[in-house]
């Protein structure tokens, strides 16, 4: 018997990742968790603090993990992109060409810097 799957319901190579890099992260955090709670059992003061820190890195993981899913995804559909006026976009477009043309540099420009003669 063969099992095929819904190619709509494959997971994206770059959402697989984050899905991995969360597993490993949280595993990184219990692991960290479990060491800190042992030591500072056994007499370790200082360690008390890492008790409260690992489960707080732990969560910030998830909040960034949900968080780049979501800009993986597209977007937060809750606050979507406002479409822009005609000027609006007009300046948008003027401003990305002048960037383009600092970083890029002009056409006709030569790449060798001027020469101090």
């Amino acid at each position: 018997m063969s099992v095929t799957m819904n190619p709509v319901a494959r997971t994206p190579p770059n959402e697989r990742r984050l899905h991995v890099g969360l597993a490993v992260a949280e595993l990184l955090c219990v692991s960290a968790f479990a060491v800190e709670l042992d030591r500072a059992l056994a007499g370790n003061t200082l360690s008390w603090i890492y008790t409260v820190e690992w489960p707080f890195l732990g969560g910030y993981a998830v909040y960034a993990w949900r968080r780049f899913l979501r800009e993986e995804r597209g977007g937060d559909p809750a606050n979507p992109v406002p479409e822009l006026d005609d000027s609006t976009q007009r300046q948008l477009d003027a401003w990305n060409a002048y960037l383009d043309e600092v970083h890029h540099g002009r056409p006709g420009d030569s790449e060798e810097p001027p020469s101090r003669n």
